[in-house]
């Protein structure tokens, strides 16, 4: 029994289709750009991805683990995609590559300026082809500037934002975010502004290049942070899972398990000694402000835990929920996919692909109370190549094996 055995179906019911009729060729390999991607297709756009023939999309040899052949890395970015294998570094696949834009709204690609213009797929080579292109770049570094030819990864661009300084336990080694942040972060980023840039172009009729950073999406994440220090000159410092500004803000150990507690101002404080059965505490003068409660905070803390421990986490949890308190448990990859409520949402299910079920994380985006977003399962490396070929340019079956023969498709 695979762990995903239980995920029910794609919600019945019309999928989002808020960009309807939105034609988006995807260029782009890894997770930044296909997240991009993978979010437009969630809303209804129609998303074809360009994969080398042969090898396609280098996350589709990302792994193990596999499912049935196919990467789960892929699997997860990549639904609701038609993949055609297009050889454009080759002059007749440039050819179709550029045919193809002159009917597209949005290409997405992300390749550093050079490689670009190299391959032909620069903004200013596209918009002689299609004036009303939008053109969104997403690399390390942005299109321009003296790191602009630099490689990146989301690993390279997290060491650059401070992200992995503040993160850790205090004494600790800077730790990496748990999951690819800032891959998904200039995905999202991406995404947003191809969505500004399609309301532009309603309005203006015309198009435009974005460029999207991966180390500036990375380090506006930051902004709490940054700011802060520009200001005040305090540079913070790894905290583990505590806040330096909220004075109480942290993970907190029961009798049988971590928790999550924060207690952000005045009201949450009061009703938290309450819910502790010691409402005076609360009452006291030199807790009176987060100001205070900070200059206290060991006190604070030690007095919390001690308290904590002595029963188990879901009587705490229960309890903080009948009191409306900030608090949560800290749940394991496993645990967060049993989650029921989130099930019940329709946030996790299981595609279908053949006699394979694909396990997907929704959108998670409700519009009129509508969240579906399934039509169609991570594509096999160039199953919709004729078809695409053929819906798009009208290619007749003659130049398309053409094209095969010549290993362009």
């Amino acid at each position: 029994m695979n762990e995903f055995d239980d995920l029910p179906p794609p919600r019945e019911g019309a999928p989002l289709r808020l960009l309807d009729g939105t034609r988006v060729l995807d260029l782009t390999t890894s997770v930044s750009g296909p997240y991009t991607t993978l979010l437009l297709a969630d809303l209804g756009a129609t998303v074809v991805k360009i994969e080398p023939p042969g090898y396609g999309d280098d996350v589709r040899a990302w792994g193990p683990p596999f499912l049935d052949g196919e990467s789960l890395w892929f699997l997860s970015v990549n639904r609701n995609k038609q993949s055609l294998t297009l050889d454009y570094g080759k002059p007749e696949g440039l050819d179709v590559l550029k045919r193809m834009v002159s009917h597209a709204d949005v290409v997405v690609v992300n390749k550093t300026a050079s490689v670009q213009r190299k391959l032909g797929i620069d903004y200013e080579s596209l918009k002689s082809v299609n004036s009303r292109l939008i053109h969104a770049s997403i690399s390390g570094f942005g299109l321009q500037g003296e790191r602009s030819e630099l490689p990146c990864y989301d690993l390279i661009a997290e060491g650059y934002s401070g992200v992995m300084d503040l993160t850790g336990e205090i004494e600790g080694d800077p730790q990496k975010v748990g999951t690819p942040a800032a891959d998904l972060l200039s995905g999202t980023d991406a995404a947003l502004a191809v969505l500004a840039a399609l309301i532009d172009r309603n309005r203006t009729g015309l198009g435009h290049c974005i460029d999207v950073s991966m180390i500036e999406s990375m380090t506006r994440f930051m902004t709490p942070r940054i700011v802060p220090y520009l200001g005040s000159g305090e540079l913070p410092r790894r905290s583990g899972g505590r806040d330096s500004v909220i004075a109480v803000y942290q993970v907190f150990q029961a009798a049988d398990a971590p928790l999550t507690i924060g207690l952000g101002n005045d009201g949450i404080w009061a009703r938290f000694w309450a819910a502790l059965d010691e409402p005076e505490t609360a009452k006291e003068l030199c807790y009176a402000t987060n100001s205070d409660r900070r200059r206290l905070r060991t006190e604070i803390v030690a007095k919390i835990q001690a308290i904590i421990e002595t029963k188990n986490r879901d009587f705490w949890l229960a309890a903080f929920r009948k009191a409306r308190i900030p608090a949560g448990p800290i749940n394991r990859i496993d645990e967060v996919a049993a989650d029921q409520e989130l099930r019940r949402r329709g946030f996790f299910f299981a595609a279908p692909l053949g006699e394979t079920r694909i396990p997907q994380v929704g959108l998670g985006i409700h519009v009129d109370g509508n969240a579906h977003t399934f039509r169609k399962a991570p594509p096999r490396l160039g199953e919709d190549s004729e078809q695409v070929l053929r819906t798009w340019l009208d290619m007749d079956a003659g130049e398309y094996d053409t094209l095969k023969q010549a290993g362009v498709t």
